[in-house]
This record gives structure tokens, sequence and C-alpha cells, in this order.
């Protein structure tokens, strides 16, 4: 059946599984996406059916409790950012497994106004993929929340600097990739985020000077120099 914004979460569910791709799901693994509950469906895929589906609170739960991935992409692609509480974040953070489903709930983190309260307290957090949460926001934050000042980025540099020795692989991707966003997000960033690198990429800590060297090489292209400099 033709899915629509009336579509129930079994209906969704059941159009899932017609979709549904083993030879996909090899080639998710690779890249370092939890399989264990997917269907092999591409985001080129899920992307469209969000749209269609349009926005219902109810269902993203209802969606978010089936723990298969598409689902849950699908759930924080189509809940209404008004109606998510942080309880609800915090319970969704508990069942975090994959980057992949973090980075899409850091979109819905955005949207539901939550980054300020999330953000320091998910940085604080021991679990790996709860901390990635909260870079990922960061991240995310830099490039959708066009509205936010400055100044809310520059507080959460210091996010950055504290944790950029934490070496697990999800979470040091996270830490760069928050501070190469931050850096490219305008002028006023761009100046602080690179001494932060350069003070990382001087590090005697191994994961810290990753983190920083491959932020001071996009943070020091000229195309992204000329770019900013043009907003200036």
């Amino acid at each position: 059946m033709a899915l629509s914004s009336a579509s129930t979460v079994d209906e969704i569910i059941a159009h899932l599984r017609t979709l549904a791709s083993q030879e996909n799901l090899a080639g998710m693994a690779r890249f370092g996406i939890a399989t264990d509950r997917a269907l092999g469906i591409p985001n080129a895929v899920t992307n469209p059916i969000a749209r269609l589906l349009k926005r219902d609170h109810t269902r993203a739960l209802g969606l978010w409790a089936t723990g298969i991935r598409e689902a849950r992409i699908l759930a924080a692609a189509t809940d209404e950012p008004a109606k998510v509480t942080r309880g609800q974040v915090d319970a969704m953070a508990a069942e975090f497994d994959s980057w992949e489903i973090v980075d899409h709930a850091a979109h819905l983190i955005c949207a539901a106004n939550l980054a300020h309260e999330i953000i320091p307290a998910y940085a604080a957090d021991e679990r790996e993929f709860v901390r990635r949460a909260a870079f990922s926001t960061i991240a995310t934050a830099a490039v959708h929340l066009k509205k936010e000042p400055d100044e809310t980025f520059l507080g959460w540099l210091a996010l950055v600097e504290a944790q950029a020795g934490d070496s697990r692989n999800f979470v040091k991707k996270a830490v760069n990739w928050a501070l190469r966003q931050t850096g490219k997000r305008s002028p006023a960033l761009h100046a602080p985020a690179l001494q932060l690198a350069e003070k990382l990429a001087a590090s005697t800590d191994k994961t810290a000077k990753w983190i920083g060297k491959d932020a001071v090489r996009e943070l020091t292209d000229p195309k992204i120099v000329e770019r900013l400099s043009a907003k200036a």
C-alpha cells in the first residue's frame, strides 16, 4: 500500500520490510553502522518517505519503539519538535547504539530547542554514543541554528577542548567535526576555533593531536578562508 501522512506505525514497518536489502546491509556494516536491527534501506530512500509521512509525535514514538534502524531514522525526522521533551531524548540516548542514529537525533535535538541543556550534560556523560551526541549536536547546530549567537559556540569550544583526549572512535570524530563546523560557521568563530585546533595539534596526546591537525587542515583551506573573508 502507498504511504501517506495518515499511515500507522504497522503500515510503515510493513512497507519498509518490502524495501529491505541484504546487499545494502553489508555495505552499511563497512561504514560502522549497526545492522543487527536494520533493513538495509539507504537514506536516499528513507528521506522521501519522511517527507511523505509528515510530522506526528505519537507515531514517531511508536516508530522509535520498534528498535528498527530505518524506523528510528523516520522517528527522528518526523517527530514534532515542540512536543519533544528532555526526558524523551534521554530515553532515546539510553538506547543509542550507532553513530548514524545519533547524528539523526542531533537534528531533532536542535529543532526541539534542547541543545543548550543537552550538549553540556551529554559531553560529560561517559557513554560513547551519548557523548558523541553532544558533539554531533554542536556540529549540527553550527550549520542549522542560524539565529544562535556566536557566543554560544565559543562556550561550546571549551567542551571540545575538554573531551579532545577521548580516543574512542565515534567520540573523537564527533569532537573533530564539532570543531571544524564551529570554525566554518562565521568569521568571528574562525579565529578561536583555529586557535584551539592549533593548540590541540601541538598536544602530546595522540587523539587531541589528530583532532587538531585535521581541523587545522580544513580551517586553513584557502577556499574556506576566502568564503569567510567575504562574509566579514
